[in-house]
């Protein structure tokens, strides 16, 4: 992909930073020089809380004694944190789920197995472990903390994601449903709601240092399973005017991009730009080391934007945004059309048409069926290769355009196979429209990419270190891919859909038999094994992990005669 050729200089906006998140990362990049690098989490640092006024503790930091090299010594940081700094795990505290039962009435009635069924009440008990509430000291002087005081109880992922964040909710939510916790569920949605209300848009993370960009957008699809567990409409009503809201943030502005196909007609995607030109505060000292050997501060901007834009995508890190796949630095994320993201916008537009017909409102449903069928045809004639039988990313070049209008070529479709590749299987347009020679076309090419291996869908073939790629597994991708499969007129495609829940619910149980543990991703090589990559060590907890493995138990069950332990 060295053809392409970036935008100048990462044009677009940049969200004020908080003096607070400022200074901590001060702290953080302090605490790098004296710490070192082994077993550093600069997000802890960003996670931590004042105890005192901010004005007061930047005066105590300024006067911690300095070596002549301007270094400090490990016993004065120690001495400053302790006195001037609370714990990155005291914003938010334990709370009680309202709605939790140990065994729910009629829980997971298609799983069987004796053991696969103890296993499951395990996995459903966690979600007493990941519950929280913000507390009462972030209400009463929100300027002291990071974490964005939200209303209602949340569910963390888990280890050291302790915030409340975007795509997560959605399948904690599925899990929550299986779980039969509806009030915990409809909180959930309650809570990014109120980000909206607030900034616009939903946040990446409930924290100020994430309010530069979002997430991927399933809101949406939120409150339609909530709706059809529960019929309230009152919720529907409260939610419709934020999910316009947030519609207009992914269709307007730096997100959307305008590109002409082969026959001359214009269509409008968007992509994932982060309106961001500096380090993440939460990863700042790992982001300006990959950054430094960048010749100049406006290459050093884009790639800033660009890396903050795969955080956006929650693909954080992949070779499917590179275009070098051995070389962080070369992230190009702003420059890519992507098919999951515009197939989470094209879900999001039948969801937001469907609930709008729910009560009454005419006028939305016409136009939210409207902008679906565009976007339908819009990834159609972009994303579409019939050859490979899958949608295919596509590549900006700046020097293919002309009035802000990109030109199609059949070069720039990414021809590399990855798991969001099969994403628009998910939505229930193409669930209803594709017919079954292109659904057999599809089934076979996910079997034939190399993707799909003994313990579940790798999301990239390319094996370079960093978490979302080869031979990793994260639990959406499965379940998106699964649950479209699921939907389809093809038995083929429902065969495979159901073999690929089994060998992920079978990795998900071997490893917590092993380790007492959920993780946030699996090694889709090796029954059993967690994921490895990226700049830390693999998370348990783990939210998704287990709504996921959950609304899988509830869908396919487990049959009393089907071994569970890997083969």
């Amino acid at each position: 992909m060295n053809m392409i050729k970036a935008e100048s200089c990462a044009k677009g906006p940049v969200i004020p930073t908080a003096p607070l998140v400022v200074f901590l990362e001060k702290v953080q990049e302090t605490a790098l020089q004296v710490y070192g690098h082994k077993g550093f989490d600069p997000k802890l640092f960003v996670d931590m809380s004042l105890r005192q006024n901010l004005e007061v503790t930047v005066e105590a930091f300024n006067k911690i004694p300095r070596t002549v090299n301007g270094s400090v010594l490990k016993n004065d940081l120690d001495g400053f944190i302790g006195k001037y700094l609370g714990g990155a795990d005291e914003d938010l505290v334990y709370v009680e789920p309202v709605d939790y039962v140990a065994e729910p009435e009629g829980f997971l009635p298609k799983v069987k197995n004796t053991e696969v069924r103890a296993w499951s009440l395990e996995v459903h008990s966690l979600w007493k472990n990941l519950s929280r509430k913000v507390s009462d000291h972030v209400l009463e002087k929100p300027e002291l903390y990071t974490l964005l005081p939200l209303k209602n109880p949340v569910i963390i992922p888990g280890s050291r994601f302790r915030e409340v964040y975007y795509w997560d909710s959605y399948w904690m939510i599925r899990g929550l449903l299986a779980s039969k916790m509806y009030e915990t569920a409809k909180g959930v949605v309650t809570n990014l709601i109120s980000l909206i209300d607030q900034f616009g848009y939903v946040l990446n993370g409930a924290r100020a240092y994430y309010s530069n960009r979002s997430q991927p957008p399933v809101l949406a699809a939120m409150i339609v399973d909530i709706y059809n567990r529960t019929g309230d409409l009152d919720l529907v009503r409260r939610c419709l005017p934020a999910l316009l809201k947030e519609h207009h943030f992914w269709n307007s502005g730096v997100h959307i991009v305008t590109i002409q196909d082969a026959q001359g007609s214009t269509h409008s995607l968007s992509r994932y730009y982060a309106m961001w030109n500096k380090p993440r505060p939460e990863s700042s000292t790992i982001d300006r080391r990959t950054a430094s050997k960048l010749p100049n501060i406006c290459e050093k901007r884009e790639f800033y934007r660009d890396l903050a834009s795969a955080a956006e995508s929650g693909w954080d890190f992949s070779s499917r945004w590179m275009r070098n796949e051995s070389d962080l630095a070369t992230t190009t994320t702003t420059s890519i059309i992507p098919v999951d993201l515009n197939a989470f916008l094209l879900k999001m537009e039948l969801d937001i048409a469907f609930l709008a017909n729910l009560i009454g409102e005419s006028s939305v449903v016409t136009q939210f069926t409207e902008a679906s069928q565009n976007r339908q045809r819009a990834m159609n004639c972009i994303f579409w290769n019939a050859e490979m039988g899958q949608w295919l990313d596509y590549w900006l070049d700046s020097s293919n355009k002309s009035e802000d209008i990109y030109k199609w070529e059949d070069l720039h479709q990414n021809k590399k196979s990855f798991a969001s590749n099969f994403v628009p299987l998910w939505t229930q347009l193409f669930s209803s429209v594709v017919d079954d020679i292109t659904t057999q076309r599809v089934v076979q090419s996910l079997r034939s990419s190399g993707l799909l291996q003994s313990a579940g869908i790798a999301m990239t073939l390319s094996n370079t270190g960093q978490q979302w790629d080869f031979p990793n597994g994260w639990s959406p991708l499965q379940h998106m891919i699964i649950e479209g499969l699921a939907r389809s007129g093809l038995e083929e495609a429902r065969t495979l859909a159901k073999d690929i829940a089994i060998r992920w619910i079978r990795t998900n149980y071997v490893a917590y038999k092993k380790t007492d543990a959920m993780y946030e991703k699996y090694d889709v090589t090796r029954c059993g094994a967690a994921g490895g990559g990226g700049v830390y060590v693999a998370q348990t907890g783990f939210g998704w992990t287990n709504g996921v493995v959950l609304a899988l138990l509830e869908e396919f069950g487990w049959p009393e005669d089907l071994n569970i332990d890997c083969y």
